[in-house]
């Protein structure tokens, strides 16, 4: 069964591109947002390019299996964006979906909405696999793809091409035909209002310009040694875990967070937390602070705050924390927020130059939590 020329849903009408978008496409395929994150656009994008893309690059789209629609406003009929089905495998019965929003028109949940339009048309004429691939620093489009009902599937090593910036990850999102409509649970949920805080300590979701403060706080000395193996990290690797904060945040893979004292703003140091077994709803917790913040309880406040969180509305039902065996500050902290010594497993870390490193286990339970 072929697609429909129009389709109209969830507040959006997608419909085939005219002429008279040609000004509006210039608008969405030269802002720097859309160059940066689809491949394959020329630089600069004109007039020309536009008008290419109406009369001859949309119609060899469907020529060739997909679809290509502008999303327009069902009121006024102004373009607000584009998505469009590429890549289609008809013995597998799947396609490739991909979207861009006019600047202007961001921020509305259009992008969810068209993909979402789009999707369940093509489960109805015959689709039964939808792919979409996001690259790991679009947050945005990550949060599309879960409110249109894709889950994360996994990383795409080196797939995506940015031109002269190189090969790069992209992060692939499915969609089945029987799966539900959406929103897709997550299962690190959004902090409630970006923040947690007792009011002396609060935690936020680290950020691309905490790279600074993290290469600073992770490549000391006394911080390294408490970690496996004890090798500093690199300023790259540094900068990528803060650009990917996000990405790891939408797929569940890690929240990591920054700690910062409220009465000033000033940042204290970072935690983190992470699935250990998704199916038993364990996960791990990790902290470290900067000299300058020791011994004034902040680790305790910042470990109850994310344990909270945890058992709350992430709906964790236990946590655990590795330690290395004469680290006894941090054993100090866990055992004030509730976590009891449970197992030393000998030898279970990784050292350097072939040893092994004794890990500690520490666990709590919600009934634990003091």
């Amino acid at each position: 069964m072929a697609l429909r020329q129009v389709i109209e849903a969830y507040g959006v009408r997608l419909r085939p591109f005219r002429a008279e978008d040609t000004a509006d496409v210039v608008d969405g395929c030269a802002d720097p947002r859309t160059q940066r994150f689809i491949s394959g656009l020329p630089t600069p994008y004109t007039e020309t390019d536009a008008r290419w893309w109406i009369d001859a690059g949309a119609p060899a789209v469907w020529a060739g299996g997909g679809a290509a629609y502008a999303v327009a406003d069902p009121a006024t009929d102004r373009m607000l964006g584009a998505v469009g089905l590429s890549n289609p495998v008809p013995a597998r019965r799947q396609a490739e979906i991909g979207y861009w929003v006019r600047p202007a028109a961001r921020g509305r949940g259009l992008a969810a909405a068209a993909t979402r339009a789009l999707s369940e048309h093509a489960f109805a004429t015959g689709t039964v696999r939808l792919e979409l691939l996001t690259h790991p620093e679009n947050g945005p489009s990550q949060r599309a793809a879960l409110a249109a009902g894709f889950r994360y599937e996994g990383l795409r090593w080196s797939a995506g091409s940015s031109g002269d910036a190189g090969r790069h990850d992209l992060l692939a999102w499915v969609r089945l035909t029987d799966d539900p409509a959406g929103p897709t649970a997550r299962l690190l949920p959004d902090l409630p209002g970006g923040v947690l805080t007792d009011q002396v300590v609060a935690l936020r979701r680290l950020a691309p310009n905490d790279a600074d403060l993290m290469y600073r706080l992770h490549s000391r000395p006394d911080v390294v040694a408490n970690q496996a193996p004890p090798v500093p990290p690199t300023r790259e690797a540094i900068e990528r875990r803060c650009r990917f904060t996000e990405s790891g945040w939408l797929t569940g893979e890690i929240a990591r967070l920054l700690i910062t004292d409220v009465a000033s703003g000033t940042p204290a140091g970072s935690c983190g937390l992470s699935f250990t077994d998704v199916a038993a709803g364990e996960a791990s917790v990790g902290y470290a602070l900067l000299p300058d913040w020791r011994g004034r309880g902040y680790a305790t406040r910042a470990v109850r705050l994310l344990a909270g969180w945890a058992f709350g509305p992430a709906g964790m039902a236990r946590l655990t924390a590795g330690t290395v065996p004469d680290n006894t500050a941090s054993h100090r902290v866990l055992e004030r927020v509730g976590f009891q010594r449970e197992a030393l497993q000998r030898g279970r870390l990784p050292g350097l130059a072939g040893a092994r490193l004794d890990d500690l286990t520490f666990a709590l339970l919600p009934s634990d939590l003091r």
